[in-house]
């Protein structure tokens, strides 16, 4: 148990702090079942922080006289105990705060997002939106929820009305199992790998996907895989910058090999100055493959969308639809292992040639392949219920570097050069690149070139003894 003392002016800072998506404070009468629906709230949320003790400005307008703090610690014992009777279990850390000039003890709680579907002692769930802990009363919100958390899949849903052939009789699960060892009788490992309900004899989402001959078809939620190309480096493209737009379907096997070809395609058509000068793109093969395999395999199939591969002049971005699951963040998803599709990834793993042979080192492949061919690291985001990855086709060196390298072997450059050069956009920050070269006296206008021609090259070396 850790107290901490606080001076003043944190006090009124924290009790004059607007509640928000990620902090709420409460006074001290509070009950343990309301403050069991705030923590809860939290952990199927993103976490955030929870003061008891300080009233909120319903309660008390004046921040002043907000701190209202219990006379001793154990006086909390009743409302710490209302946490840790919960099942599942919340992961909380908590102290107490007191303050000099300030009455009694305030308890500071700090709560983690849950891998699991938090519930209160009478099994209502609630979940953070702004600065509300709202109910989800509804079957389907706590299913979508449990979805978004990995602690369901929905991979395991029955497709309905289904008969069992759509997967059992398919020329997908034919080819797969004439290289399964040993062999097997198609509905025996449907059945064993849990694909097809014995039950009923209904098929399961990820057999659909895995082995009916056309997925999309029959799937009640989108499934394929929308391939676009934009003639732009721009971060936000107008619809006239698309060129061309594809949609690519089938079993997930073959749907993953279309795929990356048809995008090694289109990257193969596209050229952008280099140092060496205008060349064909190239991004490293291990790193787009890495990248689409994920989307594919671990994305959220409860969403009713595809897998967006949006290939730019400068970049690739791929969306797969779901948030991370789990405990997997942006900040740790390196060295996290958390498979929100577990059947899918273990049949996809048992072809001949499987398309996620180095499970769990997909991503760190993509960092180092991206180094290894002197390009900066790919950028991963969620994008709102996506997980988004970037790919840019942005050299690894400085700006200045790459600028001289450039020189290295033309005579010129132009700022437009630069720009696709070093995957810098704005063309004042490439200048300010091209002066910090002149101040050092490297590089020099191009005389009599004004405007839009405007164009550097190297200083000529002076002769010796000049």
């Amino acid at each position: 148990m850790r107290t901490s003392k606080i001076s003043e002016a944190d006090a009124l800072t924290l009790s004059n702090r607007s509640e928000d998506h990620f902090f709420d404070r409460k006074a001290a009468k509070i009950s343990g079942k309301k403050l069991q629906k705030i923590v809860v709230a939290f952990a199927n949320a993103d976490g955030g922080e929870v003061v008891v003790g300080i009233a909120d400005d319903g309660d008390e307008p004046n921040p002043a006289n907000r701190w209202q703090g219990l006379g001793t610690v154990e006086d909390y014992n009743g409302l710490l105990q209302a946490l840790f009777s919960l099942n599942p279990a919340v992961d909380v850390r908590y102290e107490f705060l007191e303050c000099d000039t300030k009455p009694g003890y305030v308890l500071r709680m700090f709560v983690e997002r849950g891998a699991d579907v938090n519930k209160t002692d009478d099994g209502s769930v609630y979940q953070r939106f702004g600065a509300q802990s709202l109910p989800l009363n509804t079957p389907q919100k706590v299913n979508e929820l449990a979805f978004a958390k990995g602690a369901q899949s929905f991979e395991n849903m029955k497709v309905s009305g289904l008969p069992p052939e759509v997967v059992v009789d398919s020329n997908e699960i034919r080819e797969f199992l004439r290289g399964y060892s040993p062999a097997t009788d198609p509905l025996d490992f449907v059945v064993n790998q849990h694909l097809v309900d014995l039950r009923d004899w209904t098929p399961s989402v990820a057999g659909i996907l895995l082995f009916a001959n056309n997925p999309p078809v029959v799937m009640p939620r989108k499934c394929s895989v929308r391939i676009s190309r934009y003639e732009t480096r721009e971060d936000e493209p107008e619809r006239d910058h698309l060129k061309e737009s594809y949609i690519i379907e089938g079993p997930l096997y073959k749907l993953i090999h279309a795929s990356v070809d048809k995008i090694t395609e289109i990257l193969s058509g596209l050229k952008q100055w280099t140092e060496e000068g205008m060349k064909e793109i190239k991004y490293p093969p291990e790193a787009i493959w890495e990248v689409f395999v994920n989307a594919v395999i671990h994305r959220d199939y409860s969403i009713s969308d595809d897998v967006q591969v949006l290939i730019f002049n400068d970049r690739v971005e791929i969306s797969s639809p779901g948030r991370l699951p789990g405990y997997v963040k942006v900040d740790n998803i390196l060295d996290a292992r958390f498979s929100r599709n577990s059947k899918i990834v273990r049949c996809l793993a048992r072809y001949p040639v499987p398309p996620n042979k180095d499970m769990g080192e997909g991503l760190n492949t993509v960092f180092q392949k991206m180094k290894e061919w002197k390009l900066k690291p790919p950028q991963i985001q969620e994008d709102g219920n996506y997980v988004k990855v970037v790919i840019r086709h942005a050299p690894l060196a400085l700006p200045t570097e790459a600028i001289m390298n450039f020189l290295a072997h033309h005579e010129e450059i132009t700022n437009a050069q630069a720009r696709e050069l070093t995957g810098i956009k704005s063309e004042n920050l490439v200048k300010v690149e091209f002066y910090k070269l002149r101040d050092q006296g490297l590089i020099e206008r191009v005389p009599g070139k004004q405007a839009s021609a405007s164009a550097w090259r190297k200083v000529a070396a002076k002769p010796e003894g000049v």
